[in-house]
C-alpha cells in the first residue's frame, strides 16, 4: 500500500505566513565533520530552493540581529499542509539537534474589515467633491478607485515581498481587558473611525516602509503580526514611535516581543551565523 498524499488545505482567501526564529547549536555543529557540515548546508540550500520554486509559496531568509535569534525564515503558503511540511523540513535541514526553536508566529494575510467600501467613496464623492452620481467624472474617480483597491488587495492577501534589507517583525493585540480601554466595547463606527486616522499615519512611511499585516486570531497566542521591509533600520523606529502616540496604539494595543533580521542570500547567512 502506498501513502496517500494529504489532500491541499488552501483557505478561500489568504495566504499562511509563518515566522520561523532559530538558535544555532554551535557545541552540536562542531560535532559534525566537514564533509557532514558541507552536506548540511547543501541540504538547507537545496530545500530553500525548492520552497522558492513551489506555486504559491514564498520564502525570506534572515540573520537575525542579536542573540534572540540567529536564522529566521518567512514562510507563506496556499497550501497550509505545504507550509507545515516545509516548516518541518526547515527545522531539521542542517540536522538533528542543530536548530532549537527560538520563536514562531502562524498568522494569516487578511483585507481589513475597515477598509472604505465602492459604496461609502461613491457617497464621498458626491458630500465632499460636490460630484454627482452617474456624471462622467464621478463615474472616472470611481474606476480609479476599483482599479487601487483591486491592487490593495492583492497586495495584502497575495503578497509579493521585496528583497529589502532589513525586516522588523512583531506580534499584537488590541486590549479588552482594561476598563475604558476595550477596544471591542467600541462599536464598529467609532473603531473605523480610529483605524483610518491610524492608517493615515502609515501612508505617511509610504516608499520608506513595507507593512504587512496578517491576521491570527484563533491560530496563535496574540490577534495580529506585523512585518515591516525597509531600507533603513532608523524607519523602524520612526513608524512604531510616531504610531504609539496615535488612540489606536496608545490606548488600545499590546505589543509583544520584536525580532530583528537582515535578509540575505543563504551563503552569507551561513557565514555571518559561523557555519
Amino acid at each position: 500500500m502506498t501513502d496517500q498524499l494529504p489532500d491541499a488545505l488552501v483557505s478561500a482567501e489568504g495566504w499562511h505566513v509563518q515566522h520561523l526564529f532559530y538558535k544555532i547549536e554551535h557545541g552540536a555543529w562542531t560535532l559534525l565533520d566537514r564533509a557532514e557540515q558541507v552536506e548540511a548546508k547543501t541540504n538547507l540550500a537545496e530545500l530553500v530552493a525548492e520552497i522558492r520554486a513551489t506555486e504559491g509559496a514564498q520564502l525570506l531568509t534572515f540573520a537575525m540581529v542579536s542573540p534572540k535569534a540567529d536564522l529566521g525564515f518567512m514562510l507563506l503558503c496556499a497550501d497550509l499542509q505545504k507550509s507545515n511540511a516545509f516548516e518541518k523540513r526547515l527545522s531539521l535541514a542542517l540536522g538533528a539537534d542543530i536548530l532549537t526553536p527560538a520563536y514562531s508566529f502562524l498568522s494569516m494575510t487578511e483585507r481589513s474589515e475597515y477598509t472604505t467600501s465602492e459604496a461609502e467613496y461613491a457617497e464621498s464623492l458626491v458630500k465632499e467633491d460636490g460630484l454627482a452620481a452617474g456624471t462622467p467624472e464621478h463615474e472616472e474617480k470611481l474606476t480609479a478607485f476599483r482599479e487601487r483597491m483591486a491592487k490593495y488587495m492583492k497586495d495584502r492577501l497575495y503578497p509579493v515581498l521585496p528583497p529589502w534589507p532589513a525586516m522588523c517583525f512583531y506580534p499584537m493585540s488590541k486590549r479588552r481587558g482594561t476598563a475604558g480601554q476595550n477596544w471591542y466595547a467600541l462599536s464598529f463606527e467609532e473603531r473605523k473611525k480610529l483605524m483610518l486616522g491610524h492608517a493615515k499615519i502609515g501612508r505617511t512611511w509610504h516608499g520608506k516602509i513595507l507593512q504587512l499585516i496578517t491576521g491570527s486570531t484563533g491560530l496563535d497566542d496574540w490577534e495580529w503580526g506585523v512585518t515591516l521591509l525597509a531600507h533603513d533600520p532608523l524607519n523602524f523606529k520612526g513608524i512604531v514611535y510616531e504610531m504609539r502616540f496615535d488612540a489606536v496604539s496608545a490606548q488600545y494595543a499590546d505589543f509583544g516581543e520584536f525580532f530583528i533580521g537582515l535578509q540575505l542570500p543563504l551563503d552569507e547567512i551561513f557565514r555571518r551565523v559561523l557555519l
